[in-house]
């Protein structure tokens, strides 16, 4: 095994291939996201994700699993999870409620997810409902950091009643500011201490609690010119150092249009990589790179090795040992055994 395995990466199809079983293989390759190309039905994931173990045992299996619209698997049984921000409503209306109904749909969300052999997903989303971000829209709970550090911390555990790790998104806050970093690169112009009192809060609440993050394609002017996912300011001085976050950062995904330019100068997706880890990430992501020939991935794969060779970067085993830490724990029951869980039934019964 390598001493850091950081890249996480896709595969085109529902099944795995001999290219996708070389670049899995690969000794930077430490997990993979499935989209919902990868889905055809249950038994097919089920498959899928026992293949991708037999390749490397150690690989972490990812999703964006949210809940909503942002929602990978939606048949053969899952649940259709509600967005956060309907947790985020019934607060308003029975507060204990709304907490004891975060924790079934983590508990639900994370149950399902790992009987078909999914290990993780990149949740809960810690972005205030500033009513500005359409990208963020319904995923946020709450526009009261306060409010969504409670429904959060309730929904992250039922994930781990379920036996699986967290991701805290988008560091410091993606809600404020209306541009999509999918598709151009937001600018949020507000001082620092704004964000520390308001969209940062909730990731200094949860510090005990946070077994991952992901930071925000986002440029913040007034603390750094570099997107937070790419500045050892802010996920260093600040995450690390000042509110004392001792989990895995893990970067959005370097294909986002907000990951392409760094000081104004677009990069290759090598160059992201090394930026990202070198500011303090732990992984990165390639997503939807594979699809045709996936020759990004394998550039991107040879690229990391080379920078590593050159010491344009070096890998970390404290990173590898946060990557490892996000292995599910515990046995998972199979689907149907689920089913009829009494713990799953009742989240069932506890959901909005």
């Amino acid at each position: 095994m390598n001493e850091h395995a950081p890249l996480i990466l896709d595969i085109a199809g529902t099944e795995l291939t001999d290219t996708d079983r070389r670049r899995l293989q690969h000794p930077l390759t430490g997990g993979l996201i499935l989209f919902s190309r990868n889905w055809h039905d249950r038994k097919q994931l089920t498959r899928l994700c026992a293949d991708i173990k037999s390749v490397r045992d150690d690989l972490l299996i990812c999703v964006d699993h949210e809940g909503g619209r942002v929602q990978r698997f939606r048949q053969g049984g899952f649940t259709h999870l509600p967005p956060m921000r309907v947790l985020g409503e019934l607060w308003m209306r029975d507060a204990l409620g709304a907490t004891n109904a975060a924790t079934a749909a983590g508990y639900v969300l994370a149950s399902e997810l790992r009987a078909c052999g999914v290990d993780f997903s990149f949740t809960p989303v810690l972005d205030l409902n500033w009513g500005e971000s359409g990208v963020i829209g319904d995923r946020a709970f709450h526009r009261d950091a306060r409010v969504v550090s409670v429904l959060a911390k309730s929904l992250m555990h039922g994930l781990l009643q379920a036996g699986m790790a967290n991701c805290g998104k988008h560091f410091p806050g993606h809600g404020f500011v209306k541009a999509d970093s999918h598709t151009e690169v937001p600018v949020d112009n507000r001082a620092l201490k704004a964000i520390l009192g308001e969209d940062a809060a909730p990731y200094g609440w949860l510090n005990t609690s946070l077994t991952s993050l992901m930071p925000a394609h986002v440029i913040y002017p007034k603390v750094d010119k570099l997107p937070a996912g790419f500045s050892p300011r802010w996920l260093q001085a600040i995450l690390r150092e000042s509110l004392g976050f001792q989990g895995a950062i893990f970067s959005d995904d370097l294909s986002m249009e907000g990951a392409r330019r760094i000081d104004g100068r677009e990069v290759s997706y090598t160059e992201a990589a090394v930026a990202a880890l070198n500011a303090g990430c732990d992984m990165v992501l390639l997503c939807n790179q594979s699809v045709g020939e996936g020759k990004p991935v394998d550039e991107l794969l040879d690229g990391l090795a080379e920078a590593q060779l050159k010491g344009d970067w070096h890998g970390e085993p404290a990173s590898e040992q946060r990557r490892l830490a996000l292995l599910p724990v515990g046995e998972a029951p199979a689907w149907d055994d689920l089913m009829v869980h009494p713990r799953y039934m009742q989240a069932l019964r506890l959901l909005p």
